[in-house]
């Protein structure tokens, strides 16, 4: 397998989980509160600085906790897709990681309880399948 589909893949994983963690943090604080959470987790792993525009973010631990795990896991994804991108091709690379959607629909499903209908569980056997293309 080459070394450019490994770092899609966790990049896809990573976003994937990007996806997902808003979700929680939104069920404790605003969306305004939960993005500089993200930020924050951003600042983390040392790729982007937070900046405050002037208001006071909620404090309620939960929100901030899946806040800023939302900033860790979409930096750590991003940093990955650039290591794919240096190594892969860039048709290949965006569609392979542009295919994190499926790990937040399974965590949404498995977690949340969100159902999933029989159209969306084929569009995500395709998606899966189309991992396996691109990636031989």
């Amino acid at each position: 397998m080459k070394d450019w589909f490994i770092y899609s893949f966790i990049a896809l994983l990573l976003w994937g989980l990007w996806g997902f963690f808003p979700k929680l943090a939104i069920r404790y604080i605003s969306p305004r509160s939960a993005f500089v959470y993200e930020c924050l987790g951003s600042v983390i792993v040392g790729i982007f600085a937070l900046v405050l525009v002037g208001f006071r973010p909620e404090v309620k631990m939960n929100g901030m906790i899946f806040a800023i795990l939302t900033g860790i896991a979409g930096t750590f994804g991003a940093l990955f897709f650039l290591y794919a991108m240096a190594r892969g091709k860039t048709s290949v690379v965006v569609t392979t990681s542009a295919l994190y959607p499926i790990v937040t629909i399974l965590l949404a499903f498995i977690i949340l309880k969100e159902p999933v209908t029989f159209k969306e569980g084929i569009g995500i056997l395709f998606a899966l399948m189309a991992i396996v293309m691109f990636s031989l």
